[in-house]
């Protein structure tokens, strides 16, 4: 179903960013392979629109296997001008969570609120769509569970 609408930082601030349901990514759920990001089940897909869009991704890590020390996980901003994502994929803003030597980090990443700015206009190309999408790797046991929506800048 279709809903209209590389430096981050760990929030403490939980009341920053008010979620809406219709701007929802993705919903509570383990992680362990690569996949589009779901909410209840189905590939979600955000319609933004056919102007330019400056918005957060807020991204609520609630928890995060480390354990191996070599899981990686890629959460990646994708926009299309394809509904299903068919064709045309831009990949756009990445958060790489995981251990620390998977990351090139001096520790492993933690739960919490990550923002992630982004625009949906690329090189005077206004993507009307957007989705996230998980690439994994690393000994996963359990993987990483978020739940991630669209906040829009004001």
């Amino acid at each position: 179903m279709n809903t209209h609408i590389t430096n981050f930082e760990l929030l403490d601030d939980v009341s920053t960013f008010l979620p809406d349901a219709t701007l929802q990514l993705k919903s509570a759920g383990l992680i362990a392979v690569d996949g589009a990001a779901q909410v209840g089940s189905a590939n979600r897909i955000l319609d933004l629109g056919d102007a330019r869009t400056d918005a957060h991704i807020v991204i609520d890590v609630s928890a995060i296997e480390v354990a191996s020390a070599n899981e990686q996980y890629n959460i990646i901003a994708q926009f299309s001008n394809s509904s299903s994502f068919a064709s045309g994929i831009f990949s756009g803003p990445i958060l790489s969570l995981g251990a620390a030597s998977a990351n090139i980090r001096s520790a492993a990443s933690t739960t919490g609120r990550y923002v992630v700015p982004f625009r949906n206009k690329v090189n005077d190309v206004v993507y009307q769509y957007m989705r996230l999408y998980n690439d994994v790797s690393g000994t996963i046991a359990t993987g990483i569970n978020y739940v991630a929506y669209v906040s829009l800048m004001h």
